[in-house]
């Protein structure tokens, strides 16, 4: 994998809109993630030609959404790229992805959930990104940004040194929706859960491997596509999987897991690590989510050393840690400690 170099205080980042118009329909929204990002890492934010558009006309014009990441890459002024938002239709913008200019211009781009897909496009042309917050949704997060978040993008983004053990988060998480029409609300701290630490639900020994995955919801779609990784890059991969804030059932995990087991790709890989669940749902439907893991895992294809973690800290739950594509990652069961062996950018 292409490493891009690091961020540092200064740098140039480009914020792209890759599927829903979330900055114009919430502009006060956007202009708060806008702000706590630069103020925090001392970065400068600037918009591409298409990235405030209204969200009617960038649903209208996908060419246009793939014009901004094409020119985000190809800019040498620009060391960073960040997704303002998810939505449901980056998958239209595949056909324009110019991924030769992608594959030439490594540079770090960080988003989550529909941004899975434009993730999936760089991984094809083989440069590191990175899963993790966006603009509107993690750092624009209300009244300030949460602790553990700032230091996963400064270990991960603006380190060059290897990364190591990744510490589940432990003051508290939230799913909660504050009304982002309401700017009043920005100043609002959402309300926590209490954490419960990340559970290891089976597996012994130590297992490496190469990260892999996305949002449960959105990687289904690239099934059938160029996008979809090769039977050789699901070969030894760690699959990290998380759900978003719809909320798919327990069962229609399940479902989603036994299509990946009729595959083949469950029995290739040496880890399975799952993000908190998200969506509003009670903690107590969580347990239901890692039996339905374990039924086909461990009950329907009998890989009981397979190690599985699960209530980790990279969902649609904030706050987030950051995941980057391709570096290697290691799983001790003995210890229950999860880590990343190497850097994810350069000097």
């Amino acid at each position: 994998m292409i490493k891009p170099q690091k961020l540092a205080k200064n740098s140039v980042i480009a914020a792209v809109t890759l599927s829903w118009g979330g900055p114009a329909a919430f502009p006060s929204r956007y202009a708060a993630g806008k702000a706590q990002l630069e103020a925090e890492f001392g970065v400068k934010v600037i918009e591409m030609p298409n990235t405030l558009r209204p969200a009617k006309w960038l649903q209208q014009n996908p060419q246009a959404r793939a014009d901004d990441l094409n020119q985000a890459f190809a800019d040498p002024n620009i060391k960073g790229i960040i997704s303002t938002i998810g939505g449901d239709d980056s998958i239209r913008i595949l056909p324009y992805l110019d991924l030769e200019s992608i594959q030439n211009n490594p540079k770090v781009f960080i988003g989550f959930s529909d941004t899975t897909i434009s993730h999936l496009a760089c991984y094809k042309a083989g440069l590191t990104t990175f899963y993790g917050p966006s603009i509107m949704a993690g750092f624009a997060e209300n009244g300030s940004l949460f602790p553990y978040m700032v230091n996963a993008v400064q270990k991960t983004l603006f380190c060059s040194d290897p990364i190591g053990e990744i510490l589940p988060n432990t003051s508290g998480w939230t799913a909660e929706r504050l009304e982002w029409g309401n700017p009043s609300n920005q100043n609002i701290p959402r309300s926590l859960h209490p954490c419960t630490g990340w559970k290891f639900l089976q597996g012994n020994g130590v297992h490496r491997g190469h990260l892999l995955g996305g949002c449960f919801d959105v990687l289904d779609w690239l099934r059938g596509t160029d996008l979809w990784p090769t039977s050789d890059e699901w070969q030894g991969a760690i699959l990290f999987l998380e759900t978003s804030e719809e909320a798919p059932s327990p069962t229609m995990f399940l479902r989603g897991l036994r299509s990946l087991a009729a595959m083949g790709i469950l029995q290739q890989i040496h880890g399975l690590i799952f993000g908190r669940p998200g969506g509003d749902i009670s903690p107590q439907i969580f347990e239901q989510y890692d039996a339905a893991i374990l039924q086909v895992v461990r009950d329907e294809l009998g890989m009981s050393n397979l190690p599985i973690v699960t209530n980790i800290d990279f969902s649609h739950t904030d706050p987030m840690f950051v995941l980057p594509y391709g570096i290697q990652a290691e799983i001790n069961c003995e210890r229950q400690a999860f880590s990343f062996l190497e850097n994810a950018v350069l000097e």
